[in-house]
């Protein structure tokens, strides 16, 4: 997915800090230490004839020497209100220890009857990469980059077909710039072969292998000498490299002239005698796709009036022999599976059912489709003539994640997990239809006393929108009972149950823990999507909102204490949250959030963000920017919830200059003394490659925060219970 005074002259700032802090204690709330003072410069843009007032735009510029003592500044702050809760250190050791897992895998392949996945062992930094004969055999690691001390990530990996080699992708520091390497499985000697600017952050890393396993094909952004640096995150393409030769060498092969924001997947048929490249315009746009057989040209066989649509699911489109499988929606808002053939020539294979289709993988004579309504998943069996032949015998409550399958053989491997079921992948047996687990992580505690509870808010439109509800067995809704509400909605990407980790010491302190299901996602549909983008963006604040309302009254909480959590675009909606309704929340928790939609699309991602978010450019869409942009929204005088936004320096999705002039606009302009801390954490960025140590330590001052600001007890665990 995916805007100085001199020093002697900041003490109007400090001034107003220290006065609100003082109105809040003669109000009888506790009065802590004054947040850094932040200079206002006030500069105007204007759009459409509107004149828009920015003081805070001199934090943008995150190398400036002010700047930087700034942001230095409101890190200490952070850690001296966060120091006066007496309970941190009690939370912060029962979330490492929850952490403290069994081995986790993530992200299964199947090829040359090989399984390859990710297997990260806690406190392991990072994960490794493993070959393992399927489907059975001894596992063995490819490749190792924990030696860099957890800074460097493998950011992808693609198997050739006969599975004798794999390439994967490497990003340092959480930037998230991908360099492709490559190792041999049999000897796991890594070839002197590198591949620089593969992509990451605003454009996916993809990989097809040639017929021959002489080459490869993957997307490349250009070269950094042969652009200037605002173009560098721009006008991806797809270049071919022939083992042995540099990569400077590497010849273009698609993509010059599409679009300056397109970006690329590429798939491998299972005999490699196929390959295949999805090509859309930014996210929330359908799909080209183009074939090519051998080294021939590509050829455009699909146009996005097919709506296959943008998704970042790995089993949206896969290869069944020499088939290409697709979720369609056109005529479908809840998807079908279409297939194409060498020739380019596409048939309806399952058509549209009652439940979203979200996921696909071939099966002897079949297809295996993961489905969703709301919070409920499935996977389904499908016959070659389309017709259902079971439903996967799976637990209820999971969210499906993995698809990994051969349309050679009736076995497949499904992933999924659950709000106490860890995840999990089972052999799923076409012929007699039965699963058999093959793996599952091992919890640090007992999770087989949390309940799930759904209630059903009603958005401000009417929508139904439903919620699930967290709690220990035996903790009854009793009106004020400390509570975080998540939510995303966004980019068609689906919400679902998934396992609770460390929010396990949230419960076991009697908090509940409760998760909508937004418009803007998929739950139901690319209807559901399309309900929550663009100029129908508010839709989703608007459910959040309700979420929130059936939440109290249900009798789970109140507005005093009432937490919300979201990153990414979930902080975006944290944003419009707590400026649209301030009083109906106690506390917020925003990660890596969007919060000045006006000059989002500055920043390289923001301008693949268009698609589904809208432009500035546009008087119609600035309009709706303009509406719910929290950065324009926030108002002197006003009583803000605490607040704690976390950012990474080295983002490269969501400008971390965001989480900077939101705070300072917050911090001036409450008339309450509840906090608002900004925390930038150094060598990270947007959590997609974190260390295993910053997700533990990000999720422990997540909670310790809000049970400071919630009323939870913050002892031990025996202590609580």
């Amino acid at each position: 997915m995916k805007a100085t005074k001199p020093r002697a002259a900041q003490g109007l700032g400090f001034t107003l800090a220290l006065g609100l802090a003082v109105a809040g204690a003669a109000r009888g709330e506790p009065a802590g230490p004054a947040p850094p003072a932040t200079a206002e410069h006030d500069v105007t843009d204007t759009y459409h004839g509107r004149v828009i007032h920015d003081p805070y735009r001199w934090l943008e510029q995150a190398d400036a020497p002010a700047v930087k003592q700034w942001i230095a500044a409101q890190n200490d702050h952070t850690e001296q209100v966060l120091a006066t809760y007496p309970g941190r250190t009690a939370i912060a050791e029962r979330v490492g220890k929850l952490a403290l897992t069994s081995t986790r895998r993530s992200d299964p392949k199947l090829s040359g009857n090989t399984l390859f996945y990710l297997r990260q062992t806690p406190p392991q930094p990072q994960p490794v990469l493993v070959a393992e004969p399927w489907p059975e055999g001894a596992p063995r690691v490819l490749v190792d980059t924990n030696a860099s001390n957890g800074d460097t990530a493998i950011t992808a990996f693609w198997p050739s077909p006969d599975g004798r080699r794999v390439a994967y992708g490497t990003a340092t520091g959480g930037d998230e710039n991908t360099t492709i390497r490559f190792v041999d499985v049999a000897t796991g000697k890594v070839a002197a072969d590198a591949l620089p600017y593969a992509g990451g952050g605003t454009t996916t890393e993809t990989l097809a292998w040639d017929t021959d396993g002489t080459g490869v094909t993957y997307a490349r952004l250009p070269l950094p000498e042969s652009v200037p640096e605002s173009r560098r995150q721009f006008d991806a393409a797809l270049y071919h490299h022939v083992f042995g030769t540099p990569a400077s060498a590497d010849t273009l092969v698609l993509g010059k002239g599409l679009s300056p924001i397109a970006e690329f997947k590429l798939l491998s048929s299972e005999s490699g005698a196929l390959a295949a490249a999805l090509v859309h315009y930014g996210d929330g746009s359908a799909e080209h796709a183009y074939l090519r057989r051998g080294q021939e040209p590509w050829r455009e066989v699909l146009g996005p009036e097919a709506k296959v649509m943008d998704s970042s699911s790995s089993a949206d489109a896969v290869w069944d022999g020499e088939e290409l499988l697709l979720l369609s929606h056109l005529n479908a808002p809840r998807g079908k599976l279409i297939g194409i053939d060498g020739s380019g020539r596409s048939r309806v294979l399952v058509p549209e059912q009652d439940w979203a289709m979200n996921g696909v993988a071939p099966v002897k004579d079949g297809y295996l489709i993961a489905e969703v309504s709301g919070p409920d998943w499935r996977v389904r069996h499908y016959g070659a003539d389309g017709r259902v032949l079971r439903i996967v015998p799976l637990p209820a409550g999971i969210g499906v994640g993995a698809l990994a399958s051969s349309g050679a053989s009736a076995h497949a491997l499904i992933g999924y997990e659950g709000w106490s079921i860890p995840p999990r992948w089972v052999r799923y047996d076409g012929a007699s239809g039965t699963v058999t687990t093959v793996f599952e992580t091992k919890a640090a505690a007992d999770y087989g006393t949390v309940r799930s509870y759904r209630i059903d808010a009603r958005s401000l439109d009417g929508t139904v929108v439903p919620v699930s509800v967290l709690a220990l067995q035996g903790t009854k809704p009793n009106g004020n009972r400390p509570a975080v509400l998540s939510g995303y909605g966004g980019y068609g990407l689906s919400s679902s149950p998934h396992f609770l980790g460390p929010w396990l010491a949230w419960l076991e302190r009697g908090g509940v823990v409760a998760q909508a299901y937004l418009r803007g996602g998929s739950e139901y549909g690319e209807s559901w999507h399309q309900a929550g983008m663009l100029g129908q963006k508010q839709h989703v604040f608007d459910d959040f909102h309700a979420a929130a309302q059936a939440l109290a009254a249900s009798h789970w909480t109140d507005a005093a204490h009432l937490g919300i959590v979201g990153g990414s675009n979930g902080g975006l909606l944290m944003g419009a949250a707590l400026t649209q309704h301030p009083a109906d929340y106690r506390a917020v928790v925003s990660f890596v959030g969007i919060y000045d939609t006006l000059r989002a699309e500055l920043w390289p991602n923001g301008a693949y963000n268009i698609r589904e978010v809208g432009t500035v450019a546009k008087a119609a869409d600035f309009a709706w920017l303009a509406a719910y942009s929290p950065l324009l929204h926030v108002k002197a005088g006003t009583a803000y919830p605490a607040v704690l936004l976390v950012t990474g320096e080295n983002d490269p999705r969501v400008a971390p200059w965001q989480s900077r002039k939101f705070a300072a606009a917050l911090q001036h302009a409450t008339s309450s003394s509840r906090p608002i801390l900004l925390l930038t954490r150094s060598n990270e960025g947007h959590g997609v490659t974190s260390s295993f140590s910053q997700r533990v330590g990000n999720e422990g001052v997540m909670l310790a925060f809000f049970a400071q600001q919630l009323g939870l007890p913050g002892g031990n665990e025996a202590d609580v219970r």
